[in-house]
Protein backbone atom coordinates (compact mmCIF):
# COMPACT_ATOMS: atom_id res chain seq x y z
CA UNK A 1 0.00 0.00 0.00
CA UNK A 2 1.10 3.59 -0.43
CA UNK A 3 0.45 5.49 2.46
CA UNK A 4 0.96 9.31 3.60
CA UNK A 5 0.89 9.92 7.20
CA UNK A 6 0.13 13.86 8.43
CA UNK A 7 1.40 14.98 5.84
CA UNK A 8 2.53 19.07 5.67
CA UNK A 9 4.11 20.70 3.04
CA UNK A 10 5.08 24.41 3.08
CA UNK A 11 6.52 26.93 1.23
CA UNK A 12 7.87 29.96 3.48
CA UNK A 13 4.87 30.21 6.13
CA UNK A 14 2.48 29.07 3.53
CA UNK A 15 1.03 25.49 4.35
CA UNK A 16 -0.04 24.02 0.75
CA UNK A 17 -0.90 20.97 2.26
CA UNK A 18 -1.73 20.45 6.26
CA UNK A 19 -1.88 17.33 8.59
CA UNK A 20 -3.26 15.26 5.13
CA UNK A 21 -3.45 11.64 5.97
CA UNK A 22 -4.29 9.16 2.90
CA UNK A 23 -4.05 5.27 2.55
CA UNK A 24 -4.00 3.62 -1.05
CA UNK A 25 -4.97 0.33 -0.83
CA UNK A 26 -3.22 -2.72 -2.94
CA UNK A 27 -6.40 -3.60 -5.48
CA UNK A 28 -7.70 0.03 -5.40
CA UNK A 29 -8.17 2.98 -7.35
CA UNK A 30 -8.81 6.22 -5.16
CA UNK A 31 -9.55 9.45 -6.44
CA UNK A 32 -8.40 13.29 -5.24
CA UNK A 33 -10.48 15.83 -5.50
CA UNK A 34 -11.65 19.49 -5.18
CA UNK A 35 -11.24 23.14 -6.32
CA UNK A 36 -8.43 24.85 -7.58
CA UNK A 37 -5.63 25.55 -5.30
CA UNK A 38 -6.99 22.97 -2.83
CA UNK A 39 -3.31 21.07 -2.56
CA UNK A 40 -4.37 17.81 -4.98
CA UNK A 41 -0.95 18.19 -6.95
CA UNK A 42 0.92 19.45 -3.99
CA UNK A 43 0.09 16.11 -2.02
CA UNK A 44 0.75 14.19 -4.70
CA UNK A 45 4.37 15.37 -5.27
CA UNK A 46 4.48 14.60 -1.74
CA UNK A 47 3.36 11.37 -2.22
CA UNK A 48 6.02 10.57 -4.92
CA UNK A 49 8.95 12.34 -3.21
CA UNK A 50 9.04 15.28 -5.37
CA UNK A 51 8.51 17.60 -2.82
CA UNK A 52 9.91 18.07 0.58
CA UNK A 53 7.52 17.59 3.39
CA UNK A 54 7.65 19.65 6.68
CA UNK A 55 5.99 17.40 8.49
CA UNK A 56 4.75 13.87 8.19
CA UNK A 57 6.12 11.13 6.18
CA UNK A 58 5.08 8.84 3.11
CA UNK A 59 5.53 5.29 3.00
CA UNK A 60 5.55 2.57 0.12
CA UNK A 61 5.16 -1.16 0.79
CA UNK A 62 5.38 -0.50 4.43
CA UNK A 63 8.72 1.22 3.82
CA UNK A 64 9.22 5.04 4.09
CA UNK A 65 9.57 5.89 0.86
CA UNK A 66 13.22 7.66 1.21
CA UNK A 67 14.13 4.21 2.21
CA UNK A 68 13.91 3.15 -1.45
CA UNK A 69 16.59 2.84 -4.04
CA UNK A 70 15.67 5.46 -6.97
CA UNK A 71 15.79 2.00 -9.79
CA UNK A 72 14.21 -0.32 -7.09
CA UNK A 73 11.32 2.13 -6.62
CA UNK A 74 11.20 3.45 -10.72
CA UNK A 75 10.42 -0.86 -11.28
CA UNK A 76 7.40 -0.49 -9.20
CA UNK A 77 5.85 2.31 -9.11
CA UNK A 78 4.42 4.97 -12.29
CA UNK A 79 4.33 8.87 -12.07
CA UNK A 80 2.28 10.64 -14.88
CA UNK A 81 2.60 14.14 -14.37
CA UNK A 82 0.38 16.96 -15.28
CA UNK A 83 2.42 18.08 -17.97
CA UNK A 84 5.80 16.24 -19.80
CA UNK A 85 8.05 18.14 -22.09
CA UNK A 86 9.98 16.42 -24.47
CA UNK A 87 11.77 18.18 -27.65
CA UNK A 88 13.91 16.01 -29.32
CA UNK A 89 12.58 13.90 -32.57
CA UNK A 90 11.82 10.92 -30.96
CA UNK A 91 9.49 8.58 -32.17
CA UNK A 92 6.30 7.40 -30.06
CA UNK A 93 7.53 4.23 -29.75
CA UNK A 94 11.25 4.87 -28.90
CA UNK A 95 9.34 7.67 -26.03
CA UNK A 96 7.33 4.43 -24.39
CA UNK A 97 10.26 2.40 -24.60
CA UNK A 98 11.95 4.81 -22.11
CA UNK A 99 9.43 3.71 -19.54
CA UNK A 100 11.43 0.21 -19.64
CA UNK A 101 14.83 2.20 -18.30
CA UNK A 102 14.60 0.76 -14.91
CA UNK A 103 14.01 -2.45 -16.37
CA UNK A 104 16.93 -2.91 -18.95
CA UNK A 105 20.35 -3.50 -18.31
CA UNK A 106 22.29 -2.64 -21.66
CA UNK A 107 19.77 -2.54 -24.24
CA UNK A 108 16.15 -3.02 -24.72
CA UNK A 109 15.29 -7.12 -25.75
CA UNK A 110 12.22 -8.64 -26.95
CA UNK A 111 10.01 -8.31 -23.90
CA UNK A 112 10.81 -4.64 -23.64
CA UNK A 113 9.57 -4.30 -27.43
CA UNK A 114 6.34 -6.48 -26.57
CA UNK A 115 5.76 -4.68 -23.15
CA UNK A 116 5.77 -1.04 -24.97
CA UNK A 117 3.36 -2.28 -27.87
CA UNK A 118 1.39 -3.60 -25.40
CA UNK A 119 0.98 -0.42 -23.45
CA UNK A 120 0.27 1.59 -27.30
CA UNK A 121 -2.71 -0.75 -27.56
CA UNK A 122 -3.93 0.03 -24.20
CA UNK A 123 -3.96 3.41 -24.64
CA UNK A 124 -5.09 3.38 -27.98
CA UNK A 125 -1.92 4.77 -29.73
CA UNK A 126 -0.25 2.34 -31.57
CA UNK A 127 -1.11 3.16 -34.98
CA UNK A 128 1.32 6.67 -34.10
CA UNK A 129 4.32 4.02 -33.45
CA UNK A 130 6.29 5.43 -35.79
CA UNK A 131 5.08 8.97 -35.82
CA UNK A 132 7.67 11.40 -34.29
CA UNK A 133 6.34 12.61 -30.74
CA UNK A 134 6.55 16.40 -31.25
CA UNK A 135 4.22 16.04 -34.14
CA UNK A 136 1.42 14.73 -31.89
CA UNK A 137 -1.42 16.88 -30.50
CA UNK A 138 -1.77 17.44 -27.01
CA UNK A 139 -3.96 14.54 -26.26
CA UNK A 140 -2.32 12.27 -27.92
CA UNK A 141 1.08 13.08 -26.41
CA UNK A 142 -1.11 12.42 -22.89
CA UNK A 143 -1.83 8.97 -24.20
CA UNK A 144 1.59 7.95 -25.43
CA UNK A 145 3.00 9.32 -22.00
CA UNK A 146 0.31 6.71 -20.48
CA UNK A 147 1.56 4.22 -22.46
CA UNK A 148 5.16 5.00 -21.49
CA UNK A 149 4.59 5.01 -17.52
CA UNK A 150 2.05 1.54 -17.64
CA UNK A 151 5.61 0.04 -19.67
CA UNK A 152 7.47 0.75 -16.62
CA UNK A 153 4.80 -1.40 -14.24
CA UNK A 154 3.82 -3.46 -17.02
CA UNK A 155 4.82 -6.74 -15.23
CA UNK A 156 4.34 -7.75 -11.60
CA UNK A 157 7.06 -7.91 -9.05
CA UNK A 158 7.95 -10.84 -7.80
CA UNK A 159 7.46 -9.38 -4.30
CA UNK A 160 5.44 -6.60 -3.14
CA UNK A 161 2.95 -4.57 -5.07
CA UNK A 162 3.00 -1.96 -8.11
CA UNK A 163 1.95 1.41 -7.84
CA UNK A 164 0.58 3.98 -10.48
CA UNK A 165 -0.26 7.75 -9.28
CA UNK A 166 -1.55 10.29 -11.71
CA UNK A 167 -2.17 14.13 -12.15
CA UNK A 168 -5.09 14.45 -13.88
CA UNK A 169 -4.81 12.06 -16.15
CA UNK A 170 -7.97 12.80 -18.44
CA UNK A 171 -6.40 16.70 -19.12
CA UNK A 172 -6.64 16.75 -23.19
CA UNK A 173 -8.60 14.08 -23.25
CA UNK A 174 -12.07 13.93 -25.54
CA UNK A 175 -15.15 11.59 -23.77
CA UNK A 176 -14.16 8.51 -25.38
CA UNK A 177 -10.19 8.20 -24.47
CA UNK A 178 -11.07 10.30 -20.76
CA UNK A 179 -13.33 6.73 -19.97
CA UNK A 180 -10.33 4.40 -22.15
CA UNK A 181 -7.50 5.74 -19.89
CA UNK A 182 -9.52 4.90 -15.97
CA UNK A 183 -10.94 1.71 -17.25
CA UNK A 184 -6.90 1.02 -17.85
CA UNK A 185 -6.35 2.10 -14.65
CA UNK A 186 -8.87 0.79 -13.05
CA UNK A 187 -7.95 -2.78 -14.98
CA UNK A 188 -4.05 -2.01 -12.90
CA UNK A 189 -6.01 -1.40 -9.75
CA UNK A 190 -7.80 -5.24 -10.14
CA UNK A 191 -4.29 -6.64 -10.62
CA UNK A 192 -2.67 -5.99 -7.42
CA UNK A 193 -1.27 -2.42 -8.06
CA UNK A 194 -2.58 1.03 -5.85
CA UNK A 195 -4.04 3.75 -7.76
CA UNK A 196 -4.06 7.29 -7.12
CA UNK A 197 -5.52 10.15 -9.53
CA UNK A 198 -6.09 13.47 -9.07
CA UNK A 199 -9.74 14.39 -11.32
CA UNK A 200 -11.38 17.35 -11.68
CA UNK A 201 -14.58 15.80 -13.13
CA UNK A 202 -16.58 14.77 -10.38
CA UNK A 203 -18.86 12.52 -12.20
CA UNK A 204 -15.72 10.28 -13.73
CA UNK A 205 -13.96 9.63 -9.35
CA UNK A 206 -17.36 8.57 -8.93
CA UNK A 207 -17.57 6.23 -11.52
CA UNK A 208 -14.16 4.72 -11.46
CA UNK A 209 -12.99 5.58 -7.98
CA UNK A 210 -13.63 2.80 -5.02
CA UNK A 211 -12.57 5.64 -2.22
CA UNK A 212 -12.35 9.43 -3.24
CA UNK A 213 -10.70 12.22 -1.18
CA UNK A 214 -11.67 15.92 -0.85
CA UNK A 215 -9.06 18.44 -0.36
CA UNK A 216 -10.09 22.47 0.21
CA UNK A 217 -7.80 24.65 1.48
CA UNK A 218 -5.05 22.59 1.61
CA UNK A 219 -7.21 19.87 4.34
CA UNK A 220 -8.88 16.63 4.32
CA UNK A 221 -12.66 17.60 3.95
CA UNK A 222 -13.18 13.60 3.90
CA UNK A 223 -12.73 10.35 2.58
CA UNK A 224 -14.68 7.67 1.70
CA UNK A 225 -16.70 5.92 -1.26
CA UNK A 226 -18.74 8.02 -3.94
CA UNK A 227 -21.98 7.18 -2.44
CA UNK A 228 -20.45 8.42 1.00
CA UNK A 229 -18.72 11.97 -0.25
CA UNK A 230 -20.67 12.63 -3.30
CA UNK A 231 -23.45 14.53 -1.35
CA UNK A 232 -24.67 18.10 -2.02
CA UNK A 233 -23.98 19.73 1.54
CA UNK A 234 -20.07 18.26 0.96
CA UNK A 235 -20.01 19.24 -2.72
CA UNK A 236 -21.08 23.19 -2.29
CA UNK A 237 -18.76 23.33 0.85
CA UNK A 238 -15.50 22.02 -1.33
CA UNK A 239 -16.51 23.89 -4.92
CA UNK A 240 -18.71 26.72 -3.73
CA UNK A 241 -21.89 25.69 -5.97
CA UNK A 242 -25.14 24.07 -5.25
CA UNK A 243 -25.48 21.03 -6.85
CA UNK A 244 -28.19 17.77 -7.23
CA UNK A 245 -27.14 14.40 -6.46
CA UNK A 246 -29.08 11.46 -8.17
CA UNK A 247 -28.71 7.63 -8.52
CA UNK A 248 -26.78 7.21 -12.24
CA UNK A 249 -29.53 5.52 -14.46
CA UNK A 250 -27.35 2.54 -15.53
CA UNK A 251 -24.25 1.96 -13.05
CA UNK A 252 -23.83 2.01 -9.06
CA UNK A 253 -22.69 5.08 -8.54
CA UNK A 254 -23.83 8.69 -7.77
CA UNK A 255 -24.08 11.20 -10.72
CA UNK A 256 -23.63 15.01 -9.69
CA UNK A 257 -25.60 17.80 -11.42
CA UNK A 258 -25.17 21.43 -11.00
CA UNK A 259 -28.97 22.23 -9.55
CA UNK A 260 -29.14 25.88 -9.39
CA UNK A 261 -29.15 29.13 -11.43
CA UNK A 262 -25.38 31.15 -10.91
CA UNK A 263 -24.86 34.24 -11.97
CA UNK A 264 -22.69 34.81 -15.16
CA UNK A 265 -19.93 37.20 -15.27
CA UNK A 266 -21.72 39.21 -17.71
CA UNK A 267 -24.59 39.79 -14.52
CA UNK A 268 -27.10 37.47 -16.16
CA UNK A 269 -28.85 35.00 -14.40
CA UNK A 270 -27.80 31.11 -16.16
CA UNK A 271 -30.58 28.47 -15.49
Amino acid sequence: MLEAHNVTVKIGDKALVKDVSLTVNTGELVAIVGPNGAGKSTLLKAMTGDMNLSAGEVYMGGKPLNQWRRRDRARVRGVLAQQSTLTFAFTVLEVVLMGRGPHVRNTEQTLDYEIAEAALDACAVSHLADRYYTTLSGGEQQRVQTARILSQIWTKPEHGSRYLLMDEPTNNLDLNHQHNKLKVARDFAAKDTAVLAILHDLNLAAQYADRVLVLRDGEKMITGTPHEVMNPNTIEDAFGIPVTVVPHPNLDCPLVVPGAAVPSPMGERIP
